[in-house]
């Protein structure tokens, strides 16, 4: 009887537990719906790329992607791609506003360029104290800069939303398996970025 009253009190505890995971959000999008929803109206003006250059968002050329391939001491970015980044650099400073990132994404397509991804950015430089996170998300790094796009010495955090187009990676991975570059006459195949210890 023991054995039994024990299972029995194990299989209750397990529902419960299901229970409580079916109730708790699935994705940290769900998580912060509103506030997401509430950022993609914001910035889908910025679908019109020429909207985004008047309001101080500036190309950075490169389509930027990854083959994949894995370095010890460097950040992780599966097969994929980021795309050309616009940076509002008046945008960035040591605490990253949820509202308002400094970094547009869009993925050239059929010779124009699409709203794809947004990222906020957080140079080590500003005199960050601690890894900052938004949407409960903690940000990748710190790392060096994205060279060519940026000096080596450029150290920072960053954290991408695929606020405009499906990522099976997830909402808030780094590369983005169905971007391309292909094509693109500015196609900038990277290395993984290095890893730095915060100060």
């Amino acid at each position: 009887m023991k054995k039994i009253a024990s299972s029995l009190y194990a299989f209750a505890a397990l529902a419960i537990v299901g229970v409580g995971a079916a109730l708790a959000p699935a994705t940290a999008e769900e998580a912060f719906k509103t506030e997401l929803d509430a950022l993609r109206e914001s910035l889908s003006k910025y679908q019109d790329v020429y909207t985004a250059v008047r309001e101080g968002y500036f190309s950075t050329v490169g389509c930027v992607h990854y083959t994949g391939e894995k370095m010890e001491g460097h950040v992780e970015y599966a097969k994929g791609a980021m795309g050309v980044h616009f940076i509002n650099t008046s945008l960035i400073g040591p605490t990253p506003d949820p509202m308002r990132p400094p970094i547009l994404i869009y993925e050239p397509e059929a010779g124009k360029l699409r709203l794809v991804a947004v990222e906020w950015f957080v140079p080590l430089a500003t005199g960050i104290k601690e890894r900052p996170s938004l949407f409960g998300q903690p940000f990748l790094g710190p790392m060096e800069g994205h060279v060519p796009i940026l000096p080596k010495d450029f150290t920072h955090y960053d954290l991408h939303a695929w606020l405009f187009k499906e990522n099976s990676y997830g909402l808030f991975a780094p590369t983005n398996p169905d971007v391309s570059c292909e094509g693109y006459d500015f196609s900038l195949l990277e290395h993984p970025t290095k890893i730095v210890p915060h100060p």
